[in-house]
């Protein structure tokens, strides 16, 4: 089978690991290549005759534009790996993720959306953290993102508008232990803990940008994690129904707080995770069920194949 890796024009020296690593792994097995997201991309993909695309592609700007891949390969009717043009849409704005959850029964902090029209009204709950709508990579939190009053909050909204151009998201801060779930296909990997408990004194206790980015070698990983059987039962559950009420496809990870009292709150959901070898959340997540990096591409391309048929 013929099969083009469709990744981000400028990568990354984390990217091109990543698609180098995907493309060594499906080399073993099919005829592959690599293809660019640029202005000749559709020119490229029919040129190319294939038969499937591996999509690593975000489309730049914050994993705003990821939805960009999945609609021309749709339009040219050409099957790949990942979730569709609405899913991807869904879970690239947080707050239309937290509909669907709300919706859905699926626990997940109040919260808010301020757009730039908009005043900021006083909110009943504090703390609160205030992210942009759009975006991943904590790209736009900072330490003081988690506000405690009227006067934190108008700032830190006001500053996304400004920063970002785009709508804040003001979530009910829940102050307890993080996690992060991974599914492939119909399989949900071992939980992850984020445990920030390494970091310096002083430091925030959640995935800020500068934490994220720049104190990941601090930052611990307990994979399992470390939680009571019913929870992580119920846990299970709640994500492969998140899965399916979002209609992702193949692979995504599921963020999620627990409270004091062991309750869980479902975040957002990413709907395309990095790959990156030694480094992902996810990959870390198969290494503990026992899988190797190739068993988790293939994992990804089997069930895109079969989702396919």
């Amino acid at each position: 089978m013929k099969i083009a890796v469709v990744h981000d024009e400028k990568p990354g020296e984390v990217g091109m690991k990543m698609l180098k690593s995907i493309a060594g792994v499906l080399e073993k097995h099919h005829e592959v290549f690599s293809v660019p997201l640029t202005p000749n991309f559709v020119e490229k993909i029919e040129s190319a005759g294939i038969d499937f695309a591996f999509n690593i592609a975000t489309g730049g700007e914050g994993h705003r534009r990821q939805f960009y891949v999945p609609a021309i390969l749709d339009f040219r009717n050409i099957p790949y790996t990942g979730s569709g043009v609405s899913a991807n849409c869904l879970c690239i704005d947080k707050s239309l993720t937290k509909v669907v959850m709300t919706d859905s029964g699926i626990p997940t902090p109040k919260y808010v959306c301020f757009k730039q029209s908009h005043p900021v009204e006083e909110i009943d709950f504090y703390p609160a953290i205030v992210k942009p709508s759009c975006g991943g990579s904590a790209v736009g939190i900072w330490a003081d993102s988690v506000v405690s009053d009227r006067i934190e909050l108008e700032r830190a909204v006001k500053r996304i508008h400004r920063e970002y151009g785009e709508p804040a998201l003001v979530e009910e801060f829940i102050d307890g232990r993080e996690f992060s779930i991974g599914i492939v296909g119909r399989t949900v990997l071992p939980i992850l803990e984020i445990d920030f408990s390494f970091l310096p004194a002083g430091m925030e206790r959640f995935y800020s940008y500068r934490v994220k980015q720049y104190l990941g070698e601090k930052t611990g990983y307990i994979c399992p994690a470390d939680i009571p059987e019913d929870l992580k039962t119920k846990i299970e559950s709640l994500s492969l129904e998140l899965f399916d009420r979002l209609d992702l496809g193949d692979y995504a990870r599921i963020d999620l707080r627990i409270d004091g009292q062991g309750e869980p709150y479902f975040l957002e959901v990413n709907s395309l995770p990095l790959l990156v070898p030694d480094y992902s959340d996810i990959v870390k997540m198969a290494v503990a069920a026992g899988w190797e990096y190739d068993d988790l591409i293939l994992a990804i391309l089997d069930s895109a194949i079969e989702r396919r048929r």
